[in-house]
Protein backbone atom coordinates (compact mmCIF):
# COMPACT_ATOMS: atom_id res chain seq x y z
CA UNK A 1 0.00 0.00 0.00
CA UNK A 2 1.26 3.06 -1.15
CA UNK A 3 1.51 6.48 1.11
CA UNK A 4 0.09 9.18 0.21
CA UNK A 5 1.61 12.81 0.20
CA UNK A 6 0.90 15.81 -1.50
CA UNK A 7 4.19 16.65 -2.38
CA UNK A 8 7.49 14.54 -2.64
CA UNK A 9 10.98 15.61 -2.97
CA UNK A 10 13.62 13.52 -3.97
CA UNK A 11 17.34 14.65 -2.46
CA UNK A 12 17.92 16.39 1.14
CA UNK A 13 20.60 18.79 0.09
CA UNK A 14 19.96 22.44 0.54
CA UNK A 15 17.33 22.59 -2.47
CA UNK A 16 15.18 19.99 -1.35
CA UNK A 17 15.28 20.73 2.67
CA UNK A 18 14.31 24.64 1.88
CA UNK A 19 11.40 23.29 -0.42
CA UNK A 20 10.25 20.81 1.87
CA UNK A 21 9.86 24.13 4.65
CA UNK A 22 8.34 26.40 2.16
CA UNK A 23 5.57 23.08 1.27
CA UNK A 24 4.72 22.67 4.75
CA UNK A 25 4.44 26.30 4.80
CA UNK A 26 1.78 26.42 2.09
CA UNK A 27 0.44 23.34 3.71
CA UNK A 28 1.22 20.51 1.55
CA UNK A 29 1.47 17.08 3.17
CA UNK A 30 5.55 16.65 2.31
CA UNK A 31 7.73 13.87 2.19
CA UNK A 32 11.34 14.58 1.30
CA UNK A 33 13.64 11.16 0.95
CA UNK A 34 17.29 11.94 1.36
CA UNK A 35 20.23 9.46 0.38
CA UNK A 36 20.59 5.66 2.85
CA UNK A 37 23.40 5.30 4.22
CA UNK A 38 26.47 3.87 2.15
CA UNK A 39 25.87 6.66 -0.74
CA UNK A 40 28.40 9.13 -1.69
CA UNK A 41 26.57 11.93 -0.13
CA UNK A 42 24.27 12.36 3.11
CA UNK A 43 21.83 14.00 3.84
CA UNK A 44 22.43 17.84 3.74
CA UNK A 45 23.36 17.24 0.35
CA UNK A 46 27.09 18.26 -1.07
CA UNK A 47 27.20 21.05 0.87
CA UNK A 48 28.15 18.78 4.24
CA UNK A 49 31.77 17.70 2.64
CA UNK A 50 32.39 21.69 2.45
CA UNK A 51 34.72 22.97 5.21
CA UNK A 52 34.10 26.27 5.55
CA UNK A 53 30.84 28.60 4.06
CA UNK A 54 31.19 32.59 3.88
CA UNK A 55 28.99 33.58 0.93
CA UNK A 56 25.52 32.30 2.56
CA UNK A 57 23.79 35.87 3.58
CA UNK A 58 23.20 36.51 7.35
CA UNK A 59 25.96 34.21 8.24
CA UNK A 60 29.42 35.33 8.34
CA UNK A 61 31.14 31.95 8.79
CA UNK A 62 30.06 28.11 9.25
CA UNK A 63 31.25 24.92 8.24
CA UNK A 64 29.09 23.00 5.51
CA UNK A 65 27.93 20.32 7.97
CA UNK A 66 26.71 22.87 10.67
CA UNK A 67 24.34 24.73 8.17
CA UNK A 68 23.27 21.35 6.15
CA UNK A 69 22.04 20.28 9.73
CA UNK A 70 20.33 23.54 10.76
CA UNK A 71 18.34 23.53 7.38
CA UNK A 72 17.29 19.91 7.99
CA UNK A 73 15.97 20.77 11.72
CA UNK A 74 14.06 24.10 10.14
CA UNK A 75 12.51 21.93 7.69
CA UNK A 76 11.75 19.01 10.22
CA UNK A 77 10.09 21.76 12.79
CA UNK A 78 7.45 21.58 10.85
CA UNK A 79 4.61 18.77 11.29
CA UNK A 80 4.01 18.02 7.94
CA UNK A 81 7.29 17.76 6.28
CA UNK A 82 8.76 13.54 6.65
CA UNK A 83 12.36 13.10 6.12
CA UNK A 84 13.03 9.62 5.24
CA UNK A 85 16.38 8.68 4.56
CA UNK A 86 15.41 6.22 1.79
CA UNK A 87 17.10 5.91 -1.67
CA UNK A 88 14.74 6.40 -4.78
CA UNK A 89 14.95 3.56 -7.34
CA UNK A 90 12.22 4.33 -9.73
CA UNK A 91 9.47 6.93 -10.50
CA UNK A 92 6.43 6.70 -13.05
CA UNK A 93 3.01 8.64 -13.35
CA UNK A 94 0.09 7.36 -13.35
CA UNK A 95 -3.54 9.03 -13.49
CA UNK A 96 -1.73 12.35 -12.60
CA UNK A 97 0.09 10.99 -9.38
CA UNK A 98 3.73 10.16 -9.35
CA UNK A 99 4.55 6.55 -7.36
CA UNK A 100 8.03 6.61 -6.09
CA UNK A 101 9.44 3.50 -5.26
CA UNK A 102 12.40 3.18 -2.58
CA UNK A 103 14.69 0.74 -1.19
CA UNK A 104 12.23 0.58 1.68
CA UNK A 105 8.54 1.20 0.13
CA UNK A 106 5.94 3.18 -2.33
CA UNK A 107 4.86 6.05 -2.45
CA UNK A 108 2.41 8.61 -3.93
CA UNK A 109 2.38 12.42 -4.51
CA UNK A 110 0.74 14.47 -6.53
CA UNK A 111 3.59 16.78 -7.30
CA UNK A 112 7.54 15.56 -7.46
CA UNK A 113 10.63 17.97 -7.05
CA UNK A 114 13.75 16.43 -8.60
CA UNK A 115 16.51 17.49 -6.30
CA UNK A 116 19.18 15.21 -6.65
CA UNK A 117 22.05 16.85 -7.53
CA UNK A 118 25.10 15.92 -8.30
CA UNK A 119 28.49 13.74 -7.32
CA UNK A 120 31.68 14.07 -8.36
CA UNK A 121 33.03 13.27 -11.75
CA UNK A 122 35.97 10.55 -11.41
CA UNK A 123 39.66 10.84 -12.75
CA UNK A 124 39.42 8.91 -15.54
CA UNK A 125 43.28 7.46 -15.68
CA UNK A 126 44.68 4.35 -15.23
CA UNK A 127 45.36 3.53 -11.22
CA UNK A 128 42.12 5.95 -10.11
CA UNK A 129 39.86 2.95 -10.01
CA UNK A 130 42.10 0.70 -8.30
CA UNK A 131 43.45 3.30 -5.61
CA UNK A 132 40.20 4.67 -5.13
CA UNK A 133 40.48 4.91 -0.70
CA UNK A 134 44.36 3.70 -1.09
CA UNK A 135 45.31 7.50 -1.83
CA UNK A 136 42.68 8.47 -4.26
CA UNK A 137 40.21 10.44 -2.77
CA UNK A 138 36.97 12.87 -4.02
CA UNK A 139 36.07 14.40 -0.50
CA UNK A 140 39.32 16.72 1.17
CA UNK A 141 37.02 17.41 4.31
CA UNK A 142 36.42 13.67 4.93
CA UNK A 143 40.03 12.36 4.45
CA UNK A 144 42.19 15.21 5.04
CA UNK A 145 43.28 14.13 8.67
CA UNK A 146 44.56 10.88 7.00
CA UNK A 147 47.34 12.49 5.68
CA UNK A 148 49.03 14.64 8.50
CA UNK A 149 52.32 15.30 6.84
CA UNK A 150 52.43 13.39 4.39
CA UNK A 151 52.50 14.54 0.46
CA UNK A 152 49.40 15.09 -1.65
CA UNK A 153 48.08 16.75 -4.56
CA UNK A 154 44.77 17.83 -5.83
CA UNK A 155 43.71 17.41 -9.45
CA UNK A 156 41.03 20.16 -10.69
CA UNK A 157 41.74 23.96 -10.90
CA UNK A 158 37.79 25.33 -9.94
CA UNK A 159 36.88 26.71 -5.98
CA UNK A 160 36.67 23.42 -5.02
CA UNK A 161 40.04 22.45 -6.19
CA UNK A 162 41.38 25.47 -4.56
CA UNK A 163 39.35 25.22 -1.20
CA UNK A 164 40.71 21.15 -1.25
CA UNK A 165 43.99 22.51 -1.02
CA UNK A 166 43.73 24.67 2.11
CA UNK A 167 41.94 22.28 3.94
CA UNK A 168 44.66 19.61 3.10
CA UNK A 169 47.25 22.20 3.78
CA UNK A 170 45.94 22.03 7.33
CA UNK A 171 47.22 18.64 7.69
CA UNK A 172 49.34 17.75 4.95
CA UNK A 173 53.29 19.03 5.18
CA UNK A 174 53.55 19.94 0.64
CA UNK A 175 50.20 20.24 -1.25
CA UNK A 176 49.90 20.20 -4.98
CA UNK A 177 47.50 21.92 -7.56
CA UNK A 178 47.65 20.23 -11.02
CA UNK A 179 45.61 21.55 -13.21
CA UNK A 180 45.60 21.90 -17.00
CA UNK A 181 45.46 25.18 -17.88
CA UNK A 182 47.17 27.98 -17.10
CA UNK A 183 45.41 29.92 -14.71
CA UNK A 184 43.20 28.60 -11.92
CA UNK A 185 39.51 29.49 -12.11
CA UNK A 186 38.60 29.95 -8.13
CA UNK A 187 36.95 33.18 -6.76
CA UNK A 188 39.48 36.12 -6.10
CA UNK A 189 38.70 35.48 -2.31
CA UNK A 190 40.28 31.62 -2.38
CA UNK A 191 42.54 32.20 -4.89
CA UNK A 192 44.25 34.68 -2.32
CA UNK A 193 44.36 32.67 0.58
CA UNK A 194 46.13 29.76 -2.01
CA UNK A 195 49.19 32.38 -2.71
CA UNK A 196 49.61 33.25 1.18
CA UNK A 197 49.80 29.48 1.39
CA UNK A 198 53.26 28.20 1.60
CA UNK A 199 52.64 24.88 1.12
CA UNK A 200 51.07 24.71 -1.54
CA UNK A 201 52.56 25.10 -4.70
CA UNK A 202 51.02 25.42 -8.69
CA UNK A 203 51.63 22.67 -11.45
CA UNK A 204 49.74 24.51 -14.30
CA UNK A 205 49.43 22.93 -17.43
CA UNK A 206 49.53 19.58 -16.76
CA UNK A 207 47.42 16.49 -16.88
CA UNK A 208 47.71 13.54 -14.81
CA UNK A 209 47.67 10.47 -17.16
CA UNK A 210 48.19 7.79 -14.32
CA UNK A 211 48.17 6.92 -11.13
CA UNK A 212 50.72 4.77 -9.56
CA UNK A 213 51.52 2.50 -6.46
CA UNK A 214 51.46 -0.69 -4.60
CA UNK A 215 48.90 -1.55 -2.15
CA UNK A 216 48.50 2.33 -1.83
CA UNK A 217 48.54 5.52 -3.89
CA UNK A 218 53.02 6.62 -4.57
CA UNK A 219 52.76 8.86 -7.32
CA UNK A 220 51.22 10.07 -10.58
CA UNK A 221 52.62 10.48 -13.98
CA UNK A 222 52.03 14.02 -15.88
CA UNK A 223 51.84 14.69 -19.44
CA UNK A 224 54.85 16.90 -18.73
CA UNK A 225 57.83 17.33 -16.69
CA UNK A 226 58.05 18.67 -13.72
CA UNK A 227 61.74 19.62 -12.44
CA UNK A 228 63.60 16.45 -13.31
CA UNK A 229 60.94 14.09 -14.34
CA UNK A 230 56.96 13.42 -15.41
CA UNK A 231 56.67 11.16 -12.35
CA UNK A 232 55.52 13.55 -8.96
CA UNK A 233 55.87 11.61 -5.67
CA UNK A 234 53.16 11.47 -3.61
CA UNK A 235 51.25 10.02 -0.76
CA UNK A 236 47.44 10.98 -2.24
CA UNK A 237 45.59 12.33 -5.06
CA UNK A 238 42.49 14.63 -4.34
CA UNK A 239 40.04 14.54 -7.62
CA UNK A 240 38.40 18.11 -7.83
CA UNK A 241 37.15 18.27 -11.75
CA UNK A 242 33.47 19.00 -11.68
CA UNK A 243 30.43 17.07 -11.12
CA UNK A 244 28.12 14.80 -13.08
CA UNK A 245 24.47 15.25 -12.61
CA UNK A 246 22.41 12.73 -10.89
CA UNK A 247 19.43 12.75 -13.54
CA UNK A 248 18.37 8.93 -14.54
CA UNK A 249 15.53 9.11 -12.22
CA UNK A 250 14.18 12.02 -13.83
CA UNK A 251 15.34 10.68 -17.46
CA UNK A 252 13.71 7.56 -17.16
CA UNK A 253 10.44 9.36 -16.46
CA UNK A 254 10.49 10.75 -19.93
CA UNK A 255 11.33 14.54 -18.87
CA UNK A 256 13.68 16.44 -20.67
CA UNK A 257 17.80 17.03 -20.20
CA UNK A 258 20.39 18.81 -21.80
CA UNK A 259 23.41 17.43 -23.08
CA UNK A 260 25.25 17.80 -19.79
CA UNK A 261 22.67 15.59 -18.21
CA UNK A 262 20.96 18.59 -16.63
CA UNK A 263 17.19 18.70 -16.32
CA UNK A 264 16.04 21.92 -18.37
CA UNK A 265 13.22 23.67 -16.40
CA UNK A 266 11.41 27.15 -16.82
CA UNK A 267 13.63 28.97 -14.87
CA UNK A 268 10.68 31.19 -13.89
CA UNK A 269 8.62 28.42 -12.19
CA UNK A 270 11.49 25.87 -11.83
CA UNK A 271 9.12 23.23 -13.68
CA UNK A 272 10.59 20.04 -16.09
CA UNK A 273 9.12 19.21 -19.31
CA UNK A 274 6.58 17.05 -17.56
CA UNK A 275 3.48 18.51 -15.67
CA UNK A 276 3.51 18.05 -11.67
CA UNK A 277 7.15 17.82 -11.87
CA UNK A 278 10.12 20.19 -10.73
CA UNK A 279 13.52 20.19 -10.08
CA UNK A 280 15.86 22.59 -7.90
CA UNK A 281 19.85 22.62 -7.16
CA UNK A 282 22.96 21.65 -9.25
CA UNK A 283 20.55 19.14 -10.91
CA UNK A 284 19.36 21.70 -13.22
CA UNK A 285 20.44 23.51 -16.28
CA UNK A 286 21.87 26.61 -14.71
CA UNK A 287 25.45 28.25 -14.96
CA UNK A 288 25.46 28.83 -11.42
CA UNK A 289 25.89 26.28 -8.40
CA UNK A 290 25.64 28.01 -5.66
CA UNK A 291 23.79 26.83 -2.66
CA UNK A 292 21.76 30.53 -2.54
CA UNK A 293 20.63 29.27 -5.81
CA UNK A 294 19.98 26.34 -4.92
CA UNK A 295 17.48 27.21 -1.73
CA UNK A 296 15.62 29.99 -3.90
CA UNK A 297 14.88 27.26 -6.35
CA UNK A 298 13.93 24.90 -3.85
CA UNK A 299 11.28 27.76 -2.99
CA UNK A 300 10.24 28.43 -5.97
CA UNK A 301 9.49 24.84 -6.70
CA UNK A 302 7.04 24.87 -3.55
CA UNK A 303 5.24 27.39 -4.61
CA UNK A 304 4.68 26.04 -8.25
CA UNK A 305 3.82 22.83 -6.96
CA UNK A 306 1.09 24.27 -4.43
CA UNK A 307 0.29 26.54 -7.62
CA UNK A 308 -0.25 23.74 -9.51
CA UNK A 309 -1.77 21.30 -6.97
CA UNK A 310 -4.45 23.75 -6.14
CA UNK A 311 -5.07 24.39 -9.83
CA UNK A 312 -5.39 20.82 -11.95
CA UNK A 313 -5.44 18.79 -8.81
CA UNK A 314 -8.43 17.71 -6.92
Amino acid sequence: MEKEYDFIIIGAGIAGLSAAMYAARLGMKTLCLGASSGSELPVGGVISTTNIVENYPGIMKISGAELAESIKKHAESYELVTIKEERAISVEKKNNKFIVKTDVGNYNGKAILFATGSVWKKLDVPGSKEFENKGVAYCALCDAPLFKNKVVAVVGGSNTAVKYANILSEYAKKVYIIYRKEKLRAEEANLKKIEENKKVEIINNANVLKVVGDKVVKGVILDRDYGRSNELKLDGVFVAIGYVPSSELAKKLGIAVNEGGEIIIDHKTCETSMKGAYAAGDIVDSPFKQIIGAAGNGCKAAFSAYDYISKEIK
